[in-house]
């Protein structure tokens, strides 16, 4: 029986209240994607949802991870994340890193490699972005702040891009859609898979 967290409004059956409680939570619109971490040659992909926006000045981005987990080990001892937004068809891929990553060939020079026999790359942290992305944010750690069972760690983007983008060496008169992301496709969201909680 798991433990009912408090505080429960008088008069309610805990339990019966509980289960409202989590139903209502649950209803809250959002996201599920992979999070890429690594310290050193380690490295992990962890499917998440607790993922937002949390200012524009500089861009940050916070994510929210379970301290028991392998990826919160790997954030606190390397301060870099990297966040796979991924398209609404890939929602079988996120069941892949519900748990650690137990089989993984990564080049430790270039980062690219396969994490549960999908591809990867990495960018300007080196943490693992998954190749099907619709998008990647890389960032690094600004802040953490941590609770009883989750910790809260905002990173400033150092990095993003999308399929489709321009690059530098490409001329300079590539139009803006060239460069965004193929949001056509759907971002894949909770509510498209069964699970409701990742991270």
């Amino acid at each position: 029986m798991r433990q009912v967290v408090g505080p429960v409004p008088p008069g309610r059956d805990p339990e019966e209240y509980d289960r409202l409680r989590r139903r209502i939570l649950w209803m809250l619109p959002t996201g599920i994607y992979a999070l890429g971490t690594r310290s050193g040659p380690s490295r992990n992909l962890m499917t998440i949802s607790w993922v937002t926006q949390v200012a524009t000045e500089p861009k940050l981005v916070g994510v929210g991870v379970e301290r028991a987990a392998v990826t919160h080990g790997l954030l606190v001892s390397s301060g870099v994340f990297a966040l796979s937004i991924l398209p609404r068809d890939e929602r079988a891929l996120v069941r892949r890193f519900a748990k650690p990553v137990t089989d993984q060939e990564v080049d430790p020079e270039t980062g690219a490699g396969t994490m549960n026999g999908a591809p990867v790359r990495a960018q300007v942290t080196g943490a693992p972005i998954l190749d099907v992305a619709l998008a990647w944010i890389d960032c690094e750690v600004r802040h953490r702040l941590d609770f009883e069972s989750h910790s809260w760690f905002v990173g400033e983007v150092m990095a993003c891009g999308a399929p489709g983008e321009s690059s530098a060496s490409e001329s300079e008169s590539a139009s803006a859609s060239a460069a965004a992301p193929p949001v056509e496709a759907g971002v894949l969201r909770m509510e498209d898979t069964r699970m409701n909680y990742g991270g």
